[in-house]
């Protein structure tokens, strides 16, 4: 048996008996989602939580002083961009910004694979919502979030986490990313599945996870769309359903052209967006 085979029925029977190691969200990220979920928590409050991990607050300041919440005026204090930000965004917020800390190994070799999977989260969030931003500035009817899409973004192939670190314990397979990327693809949707209900992610997490390797359009449009959007430009997709697909999109007005990251207001709100996590 081939150690790619046999590392596959390993991963597939850890799987089926809930054996497989999990990532857990960063413990500020617990404390933030905790708070938030309370109905009776305060701005205050929301400071105060944030303020218990200083890598955070800094961003959160970053994130309400940035063109991602449309302001110009310039916040100075946590307790500022809290109230900037609101208690209907800062959950999600505070978790994307803190997922970051969950892509870390002692093991170089793992570590240059968790920030390749990091950034190509970052740079999955950064286009999705911009192209989220601009739809809705043409489409005032749509009801979906700037936060939800940059928390989905992020988690959209989280199942690739825990197969990578149990990869790590072979390193004649892990050394040949060909092989990785078709085990990542075969596996981290049902993984994914599993972390994000392990973490209690809302139901609007579900298809994305599931369904964004499938390169069809939902019938509303939805997170799920503009997370494919983002993996068109990576290539991720067979060409002929890339072309197919894309097409679709341009059709249903989800994006203008069909070289949409070149359309002037896309890609400045791409840059805004990926200017938070830098």
């Amino acid at each position: 048996m081939s150690a790619q085979r046999a590392l596959l029925i390993i991963l597939d029977e850890k799987i089926r008996a809930d054996r497989l190691v999990l990532p857990t969200l960063p413990d500020i990220a617990l404390r933030v989602r905790e708070r938030a979920d309370d109905p009776q928590v305060s701005l205050q409050q929301m400071a105060e939580v944030i303020s218990q991990d200083p890598a955070l607050s800094a961003r959160m300041v970053k994130v309400a002083n940035s063109a991602f919440m449309g302001r110009s005026i310039q916040v100075n204090s946590l307790n500022q961009a809290v109230t900037r930000i609101g208690l209907s965004q800062i959950k999600n917020i505070s978790i994307a910004m803190a997922m970051e800390q969950l892509f870390i190994s002692q093991h170089q070799q793992v570590q240059q694979q968790l920030d390749r999977l990091w950034r190509d989260s970052v740079q999955t969030a950064s286009i999705a919502v911009a192209c989220l931003q601009f739809y809705k500035a043409r489409h005032s009817h749509c009801k979906l979030s700037s936060d939800v899409m940059t928390l989905a973004a992020l988690v959209h192939n989280i199942g690739a986490l825990p197969v990578l670190i149990e990869a790590e314990r072979h390193p004649d397979v892990f050394g040949h990313p060909a092989f990785m990327q078709v085990l990542i693809d075969k596996i981290a949707a049902v993984v994914g599945l599993k972390i994000i209900n392990s973490w209690g992610f809302a139901a609007e997490f579900i298809p994305v996870v599931e369904r964004w390797r499938k390169p069809q359009r939902e019938p509303e449009p939805a997170y799920t769309d503009f997370i494919r959007l983002a993996a068109l430009t990576r290539n991720y997709y067979p060409p002929e359903q890339a072309q197919a697909l894309l097409a679709d999109y341009v059709a249903c007005d989800l994006v203008p052209v069909p070289q949409f990251m070149q359309q002037k207001d896309i890609a400045e709100r791409y840059h805004d967006v990926r200017a938070l996590f830098t």
